[in-house]
């Protein structure tokens, strides 16, 4: 059950993520407490995303430290590759927030939200493990 909520919420997560760089991108003239609760909120679940994942990371059987476990390509892709790389998503999404909140003026909190999530973003996509990534036993939910 784990597993598919961590899953399934990545849609959720994908969408805010997308939401707050396309609200960043067509919003250059104010930044409202609107622009900062969507900034916030696609934030706050890319936490929510880190907390069950490392859950998972402790129970799952995907995630394994036996021996050779770097040669085998999903004991490998989930015991370091994921990790690291929404690791470091989460890492450049909430600091590029907190660069933002720190800026003056409205078009560049904007420009930093703009960048810094966009990404994380990148970062995100390429470490999902996406069903057609057959060698990773990933899934759409």
């Amino acid at each position: 059950m784990l597993v598919h909520s961590h899953s399934g919420l990545r849609w959720l997560v994908l969408g805010l993520l997308i939401y707050a760089i396309y609200n960043a991108a067509v919003n250059k003239t104010s930044y409202e407490k609107r622009d900062k609760m969507i900034n916030l909120f696609a934030m706050i679940s890319l936490h929510i995303q880190l907390l069950l994942g490392i859950i998972l990371y402790y129970t799952s059987g995907n995630v394994s430290f036996d021996s050779g476990w770097m040669k085998n390509a999903v004991t490998r892709f989930y015991g370091m590759e994921h990790l690291l790389g929404m690791l470091l998503a989460i890492i450049v999404v909430t600091v590029g927030r907190k660069m933002a909140e720190k800026q003056e003026e409205p078009e560049q909190k904007n420009k930093k939200i703009l960048v810094w999530y966009t990404i994380g973003l990148f970062l995100i996509l390429a470490s999902i493990p996406w069903p057609f990534r057959e060698a990773l036993n990933g899934s759409w939910f």
